[in-house]
């Protein structure tokens, strides 16, 4: 199922599965033109963008956004429907409030940050931002593209065969990366970037429910990067997206 039920004050964003339903309050919207976010959950680059929302809205900001899923289960991200929102079929999307599309999950969460700008994620001076920009860029380039393709090379939730040749190459790939996030850690620091949650906290963690999603370990040998990842999942933000 993936339609919106309305249920008194709430709406409700029914997917397949019941525990990965979206509660949104129905007050939220009143008086306000929303913006509409087609995802689906548990996929990282959806994640990414609902985690951001939640952290977003976690530090009282208030994001007029209707998060829709797109059962790609049903191939529903290839119907004309949801083609004439994106050619390429992939998620997310967000439609924005005078209809035109971003397309790209970093491009959607570059435009939120300038809505209400006194919550965003990224702050500080030039340098600042360029760091913290820098740093998600490193884990999505140099990790977590890498993850989607190491899950269908091991456990495929699309049922491909495995691939334990490429498995092991994406694995070397992965190391690299893990090493580099394990020795940011080490200096007893909670997040990637220092005291706050960043971009790349989020971005990281996307990559890792994805992983558990399809019960692959990608950070069993890295013992700070294991207790961050505790970390993260206790947030009210995460608890509220995560389902995995």
């Amino acid at each position: 199922m993936n339609e919106n039920v309305n249920c008194d004050n709430t709406i409700f964003l029914a997917t397949l599965d019941p525990c990965l339903a979206v509660m949104l309050p129905m007050q939220f919207y009143k008086g306000i033109k929303v913006m509409k976010l087609y995802m689906v959950p548990a996929a990282p680059n959806p994640t990414k963008v609902m985690l951001y929302i939640a952290e977003r809205e976690a530090a009282g900001g208030t994001l007029a956004i209707e998060q829709i899923v797109v059962n790609t289960l049903k191939g529903r991200h290839r119907e004309p429907e949801h083609l004439a929102r994106n050619p390429f079929g992939t998620l997310p999307v967000l439609e924005l409030a005078d209809g035109r599309f971003l397309l790209e999950s970093l491009s959607i969460i570059r435009y939120l940050e300038t809505v209400q700008p006194e919550t965003a994620l990224v702050q500080g001076d030039a340098e600042a931002q360029a760091l913290a920009y820098d740093l998600e860029r490193t884990v999505e380039l140099r990790f977590a593209n890498f993850v989607g393709r190491y899950v269908h090379a091991t456990n495929s939730p699309l049922g491909l065969p495995p691939n334990p040749e490429l498995a092991e190459e994406l694995r070397a790939s992965m190391g690299q990366a893990l090493d580099y996030l394990q020795a940011l850690l080490a200096d007893g620091r909670d997040w990637l970037g220092g005291e706050q949650v960043s971009l790349a906290d989020i971005t990281l963690q996307s990559a890792l429910q994805f992983a558990r999603f399809a019960k692959v370990d990608v950070v069993a040998d890295y013992a700070a990067l294991q207790a961050w990842d505790q970390r993260y999942r206790q947030r009210p933000a995460a608890q509220g997206v995560l389902k995995f």
